[in-house]
């Protein structure tokens, strides 16, 4: 049996780097059939180089209008979306549209790893019509497929969530109003409204890096408050009563200003600059108050044919685990299999030292941090292990996600 064509598409904009390695793992994902659009600006375009991939050249700050370019360029039966800085796990799309073989089944999400690599930025939530996220209990062993309604919907996160292409089409695809921020909360309500379901695919996982851009700093902090009141204000008028909105921006800059109050007890920021901050997001609810808001009408390009990346599919994984002494030898070994293989390197110092993991820019996943030290942030901060025992313990835990395949010789 053939498997369901989906057209993987990512945004970027001014991060060629982190771009390039975002669709170095996609070439790694084991569903053996899917086309890639890259939407992004000129010279994110040209760090990809000549590839097997759509290209669609965009350099405006408006994430809903770049995605809208993707899908219609899009002739998978479902689209997912993965953000430039995140990397899948190699069973992340296989996962993540398995809920399609329900026909009712019309949008998906998955965890989200974040910095570190190992623990979970994004579990299950949903949303209701003033835009406020609630924690949602999900099994975690399995899909779970939930009903909405205009008022509450799952939530999916931008850089880890799918939908079925022609019924995205047919709501209008995502709203251009929102420039940034709730762009998917606004799909997920419109969709449940209209009677689809939504799945929460917890093994469908991608690691995500919040990496710089024009709205945050490398450390998080933020730069402009502008995006997120803007569109906060442009989803409070597209769904909820006209009461309801100045309850709700209220709630938004009291929790804007505690986040910003926690930046400045750690040293991040002055209150100077917070100041600064808020002042943008005031000027950002202005701003999406009196935005046009268009009506949303259905989409009616016609993509070109489906375009396969070439290389996807299943393949072998091993695992090369080592001392930190021997780091270097492992690492160009790695590199050597990389793509043919996929491959995790493991390096276990005799630290205590907390582990960290991420997928590197050569093609290869790698995990570091001390033999007695901790990978769930939730264990205890030192543990005794043999090496050979802690070796086979993270290799079960890593085995859940990717091929580790028998180990290879330290």
């Amino acid at each position: 049996m053939t498997a369901r064509p989906v057209s993987v598409i990512v945004v970027s904009r001014h991060r060629a780097a982190a771009l390039r390695r975002c669709v170095t793992g996609i070439g790694q994902l084991d569903h053996p059939n899917l086309e890639l659009i890259v939407v992004a600006d000129p010279a994110g375009l040209a760090a990809l180089g000549d590839g097997a991939f759509k290209a669609v050249a965009f350099d405006v700050p408006n994430i809903s209008a770049a995605r809208n370019l993707g899908l219609d360029q899009a002739a998978g039966e479902v689209v997912a979306f993965i953000d430039d800085d995140a990397v899948p796990e190699p069973t992340w799309l296989r996962r993540l549209v398995a809920p399609f073989d329900d026909p009712k089944v019309a949008a998906a999400g998955g965890f989200v790893r974040g910095r570190n690599g190992l623990s979970l930025q994004w579990r299950a939530m949903e949303v209701d019509r003033l835009g406020q996220d609630r924690p949602l209990e999900v099994a975690t062993d399995r899909a779970t497929v939930r009903a909405g309604s205009a008022d509450r919907a799952v939530k999916t996160q931008g850089t880890n969530c799918a939908f079925r292409r022609a019924t995205l089409a047919a709501i209008g695809g995502f709203d251009e109003a929102l420039h940034f921020y709730l762009d998917e909360a606004d799909v997920n309500l419109r969709l449940a409204a209209a009677g689809h379901l939504s799945a929460v695919v917890p093994g469908a996982e991608v690691h995500h890096g919040f990496a710089e851009s024009a709205r945050r700093n490398a450390d998080r902090t933020p730069r402009t408050l502008f995006d997120i009141s803007a569109s906060s204000a442009v989803f409070l008028r597209r769904h909820a009563p006209a009461p309801d909105w100045d309850g709700a921006l209220r709630a938004l800059r009291v929790a804007q200003r505690q986040r910003l109050e926690a930046f400045r007890a750690r040293g991040a920021m002055d209150p100077a600059e917070a100041g600064r901050l808020m002042a943008t997001l005031e000027d950002g609810i202005a701003a999406g108050l009196a935005r046009d808001l268009p009506p949303l009408v259905p989409r009616s390009a016609q993509p070109g044919p489906f375009r396969p990346l070439p290389g996807t599919g299943p393949r072998a994984g091993c695992v090369l685990a080592g001392r930190p002494w021997s780091r270097k030898r492992r690492a160009a070994e790695a590199e050597r299999r990389a793509g043919a293989e996929i491959v995790t390197v493991l390096n276990l110092g005799p630290t205590a030292r907390p582990h960290h993991a991420r997928f590197r820019p050569e093609g290869y996943w790698e995990q570091t941090g001390g033999l007695f030290g901790r990978a769930d942030r939730a264990g205890p901060r030192f543990a005794l292990w043999l090496f050979s025992r802690r070796v086979r313990h993270e290799i079960a835990r890593i085995g859940a996600n990717r091929p580790t395949g028998a180990q290879r010789p330290p």
